[in-house]
């Protein structure tokens, strides 16, 4: 006998992928439920799919859903990050009809929680999987790929960008218009940081032999299960999430509609979910069919080599919309087959990539992994003179994504007026004793930003090569100055002897140059420590800060 999927919003756009790919399959008869009978019944013309009204808001919701008897209840209705609070009443009602049950939500909350629901799921043999799309389902099963013999993560990030003509509903356009300008969580260098939703735009390209190419892309921070799941379970550094627009229009209009959101003068731009989509309807003519999928892993491969592999799929024709759907039609017949273990808990390494790209072969995809040493900063400017530091040194410029460190530090201060004014320009911290002490180190491109705090006070750098590899040349910008440094690595230490320095991109004399005695060393407990004088020709003593640090990632 076939089996029962009733499919709650079963002709939206995922649903409806859903749907459609499982009618094909004798094994299951499918039920195509949501509010409107009357666009369940036109979705279900031509098809072998069973139209059903059934709205989860009724109290005789669960009742109603029991009568049809299912055999898994998938549901794809969505917005999910407004269901957080209601104590899953779809999923218990599946479970209390003696159904599996199956969600394609995009909500790290809603997906993380499902496992409240575990010993009811298992009590009864019954499966509960939430997240059955394209994160976290897919992502982390391209995940587990791509770490296999990896010794450590770093980071994790993945990436959707889907074309412009691709069709989306109401759901998901709410579901974006919710988080821009609201503050968000990402785990970065073993912590929690906030950040602003569909914020920190960047520019990625996608490519692969044989497919088109997604050239110069924007993508934005945004909230997704993985940003939850993937610290501990792939015991990952730092995990990030980005989702980008097809139109540049697009993107950069809602990045700039959210800015009264970020402001704190708007709640949220949910509401505004329809007139945009309104919008998004009238520009589907314009940009790409073509969308795609990245998730890339950086960390040490077994030799403790840096290293970043990728994953990347490129859809075209407009099937991005069906690769949300494939997770859950991949689960639906390994649940038939008797292959998934019982339990409420997120979906998280429940196929293999093999399957989920068997699948998505009678799709138009291209997917294809990548692997591309992974140099840190400070190996590319020192070449074979890095492995000469002590080992606490070299762990403390091991920086592939993000890395922190604490500790305590003493700052001495110059007091005549022009070293005071040299300090300012530099943002050297105050002068005080025993401070406590925190580095942030974070890899952006060929550069890092080291945010350096030393009580309540910050300053930045941005380090970055100043000649070919191996030359031991380092470019350190402090504000409007920035310096060049000569490394010099020996057996004990490293120093940041101060070779030329510019203001505003113009060189400084010599005798306004800033001269430097930096260097890095290790102590007795084996701590990285940093002992940093600055002066100036003319004006004498401008900072001094010594202390020690310890990884706190």
């Amino acid at each position: 006998m076939s089996k029962c999927v009733l499919i709650l919003g079963g002709y939206g756009v995922f649903g409806g992928k859903l749907a459609k790919a499982l009618s094909a399959d004798p094994r299951f008869e499918v039920i195509v439920a949501g509010r409107s009978f009357s666009k369940a019944s036109a979705f279900c013309t031509g098809t072998p799919c069973r139209p059903a009204q059934l709205d989860t808001h009724t109290n005789d919701f669960a009742d109603r859903l029991a009568a049809e008897a299912p055999f898994i209840v998938v549901d794809a209705s969505g917005p999910f990050q407004r269901r957080c609070d209601d104590r899953y009443p779809i999923a218990r009602a599946a479970l209390a009809a003696g159904a599996h049950y199956l969600d394609l939500s995009d909500d790290g909350d809603f997906t993380a929680n499902i496992s409240i629901l575990n010993d009811q799921a298992r009590e009864k043999a019954l499966t509960v999987l939430s997240g059955v799309s394209s994160v976290p389902a897919l992502s982390s099963a391209a995940v587990t790929r791509l770490n296999s013999g990896m010794e450590q993560i770093d980071h994790i990030e993945s990436v959707i960008l889907p074309g412009n003509r691709a069709p989306r509903g109401l759901s998901v356009i709410r579901a974006i218009a919710g988080q821009a300008g609201r503050p968000m969580r990402i785990w970065q260098a073993g912590q929690w940081k906030e950040v602003t939703g569909w914020g920190d735009i960047t520019t990625l390209t996608l490519s692969l032999p044989g497919a088109p190419t997604l050239r110069r892309r924007w993508a934005s921070l945004i909230g997704a299960p993985d940003l939850q799941l993937f610290p501990a379970h792939f015991n990952a550094r730092s995990v990030s999430f980005r989702a980008g627009l097809d139109l540049k229009l697009m993107h950069g209009g809602l990045s700039l509609l959210s800015q009264p959101v970020r402001w704190k003068w708007l709640p949220s731009l949910a509401p505004l979910a329809r007139p945009l989509k309104w919008v998004a309807d009238r520009l589907e003519p314009f940009g790409s069919s073509t969308g795609g999928m990245r998730v890339s892993v950086t960390g040490l491969n077994a030799r403790r080599e840096p290293i970043a592999r990728d994953w990347t799929l490129i859809v075209e024709g407009g099937d991005g919309p069906a690769i949300p759907a494939i997770p859950a039609e991949i689960l639906c017949r390994k649940i038939a087959s008797g292959e998934i273990a019982p339990g409420a808990r997120p979906c998280l390494d429940e196929f293999t990539l093999d399957e989920a790209e068997h699948a998505l072969g009678r799709l138009r995809v291209t997917t294809g992994q990548t692997e591309r040493p992974a140099p840190f900063l400070f190996t590319t400017i020192l070449g074979d003179q890095f492995k000469r530091l002590p080992p606490p040194i070299q762990q403390l410029h091991a920086v592939s994504h993000a890395r922190r460190w604490t500790g305590r530090a003493s700052i001495v201060r110059g007091t005549s007026l022009l070293s005071r004014l040299a300090g300012a320009i530099a943002g050297f911290p105050p002068a005080g004793n025993d401070v406590p002490v925190t580095v942030s180190m974070t890899r952006n491109g060929e550069a890092e930003t080291w945010q350096r705090t030393f009580g309540t006070h910050t300053f930045r750098s941005q380090l970055s090569a100043a000649s070919p590899p191996g030359s031991g040349r380092m470019r350190e910008r402090f504000g409007l100055l920035s310096f060049t440094i000569a490394l010099g690595a020996r057996d004990t230490q490293l120093a940041y002897p101060v070779t030329s320095a510019r203001m505003l991109g113009v060189p400084l004399p010599g005798f306004l140059r800033p001269r430097s005695s930096t260097r890095e060393t290790v102590d007795a407990k084996g701590r990285p420590c940093f002992d940093v004088r600055i002066d100036l020709p003319i004006g004498g003593h401008i900072a001094t800060y010594t202390g020690w640090l310890e990884p706190d990632d």
